[in-house]
Order: C-alpha cells, then sequence, then structure tokens
C-alpha cells in the first residue's frame, strides 16, 4: 500500500499520488497517459493531472489497480 509520507514531490497536489515504491514499471503511465508521468531521471512515475470526472477518476483507479508494486496511492480527499 502506498505511503503518503513517502509521496514523489513531483505529485501534483490532489487525491492521488506515486510514492518511493515506484519501480518504473511504466504501467500507470499506460492505463491513464493524461494522468500518471514518468521522471526518466529518477526513474519513477508521478500524478501529472489529478483527475477529474467520473471517468477520469476510473482510469485512475484502474492504475492504481493495476500497480505491482502498490506505489499509487489515494489518500480520500480530494
Amino acid at each position: 500500500m502506498a505511503d503518503k509520507e513517502a509521496k514523489w514531490s513531483q505529485n501534483t497536489e490532489g487525491k492521488f499520488y506515486v510514492d518511493d515504491q515506484c519501480i518504473a514499471c511504466d504501467a500507470c503511465v499506460v492505463e491513464a497517459p493524461n494522468h500518471f508521468s514518468m521522471n526518466d531521471d529518477d526513474a519513477h512515475a508521478y500524478v501529472s493531472k489529478q483527475p477529474q470526472g467520473d471517468s477520469e477518476i476510473e482510469e485512475v483507479e484502474n492504475a492504481l489497480a493495476c500497480c505491482p508494486v502498490g506505489a499509487i496511492g489515494d489518500d480520500g480527499q480530494n
């Protein structure tokens, strides 16, 4: 499970985030390319745009579900 205290500073402020357990597998970027980006210099993903609306939230939740190391978090707040 992702740790809010260990999230990357590049994450856009909001409900969803990626923490330091990310292994740069690219699954979230493939699943929700409008919301996740890859930091190639440091080899990790981050939330580049918080979702708005049900369909975008569903995309990000799908990315969260497919993360093999549980590095995507949902802090439950907007």
